[in-house]
């Protein structure tokens, strides 16, 4: 029956992609722990790599979290010397977060963690690129036509 294909836990595509991101924070969990950073920290980070002096809606909406959940987060890397935050001058609602020499200095030490899904995954960086290229699609396709919270 048609009907019951739908109801296998394997055939969900919500529980494929919600399964292999466990799977991912396990591999990086052992890197991240030396590294003295949480998955969610590490994102915060490497949006800051990628473009530095975001304000923290701006770092909120990349990594698609709440102002109010990631700034106990940017508090901690704060105080772990790798951020800093001030008010903006412009507009004293914002909030900018700038890397500092620590948080600079630890892209490269935390280079190892995305290599470590790709030795682990088997997958060539082409392949990886392909996947993570399609899945982008998909969320950003599901993002548009989501109900938006209240």
């Amino acid at each position: 029956m048609a009907e019951d294909v739908a109801l296998r836990l394997s055939d969900h595509l919500c529980f494929a992609v919600y399964s292999t991101a466990l799977a991912i924070n396990r591999l990086y969990k052992p890197a991240l722990d030396e590294l003295g950073l949480t998955y969610p920290q590490y994102l915060a980070l490497v949006a800051l790599w990628e473009t530095d002096g975001l304000s923290v809606k701006e770092i909120a909406d990349r990594l698609m979290l709440e102002s109010s959940t990631l700034t106990p987060l940017l508090k901690r890397l704060e105080a772990a010397g790798l951020v800093k935050r001030k008010r903006s001058v412009e507009d004293e609602r914002q909030v900018l977060v700038t890397l500092t020499e620590a948080g600079k200095q630890m892209r490269q030490r935390a280079a190892c963690v995305p290599m470590s899904l790709l030795s682990a995954s088997g997958a060539s960086v082409a392949e990886l690129r392909r996947l993570n290229g399609e899945l982008r699609e998909l969320r950003d396709a599901l993002v548009e036509r989501a109900p938006q919270a209240a």
